[in-house]
């Protein structure tokens, strides 16, 4: 293996979300969570603070207004739940919902410069929640960019109940 070569051991291997917190979405939600974990399972970089034991799988859910991130081995072994609260991406919640709501109309009847337009700014908007997640995060587990974007992406996807 190659020095530059991902290291097996951290990485997900598994995402799910937790269908007792979310509950099903609309088909542009549903396609959207589907890639989100496609993309995260294809390239991804995820490691527990203090642990060597991945790869790991997770399971995104909401525990009375927290967001869970309850992690185990590939295994099935628990490793550990941290919880977030939601407080500080309330606002970046909004503006993404707003934007994406925003984007999901414009690609049925705008022109493509009003879309890529719209999408630059949601894709904004999506950065700006990933530094979030990787600073709220901090200590606990390392994420690379890629991989907290489209875990924001899943978080998002809890906030789109039924």
């Amino acid at each position: 293996m190659s020095s530059d070569a991902p290291d097996p051991r951290r990485r997900l291997a598994a995402v799910s979300l937790d269908e007792d917190s979310i509950g099903r979405g609309n088909p542009d939600q549903e396609h959207e969570r589907a890639i989100a974990i496609y993309d995260i399972l294809e390239s991804n970089h995820f490691a527990v603070a203090n642990h060597d034991g991945g790869p790991y799988a997770l399971k995104l859910g909401l525990v009375e207004n927290k967001l869970a991130f309850a992690i185990s081995t590939a295994g099935g072994e628990p490793v550990m739940t941290h919880l977030l609260s939601l407080t500080p991406f309330r606002s970046v919640i909004r503006d993404y919902e707003m934007i994406c709501d925003s984007y999901f109309k414009a690609i049925r009847t705008a022109s493509p410069s009003q879309i890529e337009a719209i999408d630059m700014g949601r894709r904004g908007v999506h950065n700006e929640a990933s530094e979030l997640l990787k600073q709220r995060l901090d200590g606990k587990v390392e994420v690379d960019h890629d991989t907290a974007r489209r875990l924001f992406t899943l978080i998002f996807a809890l906030h789109w109940k039924g």
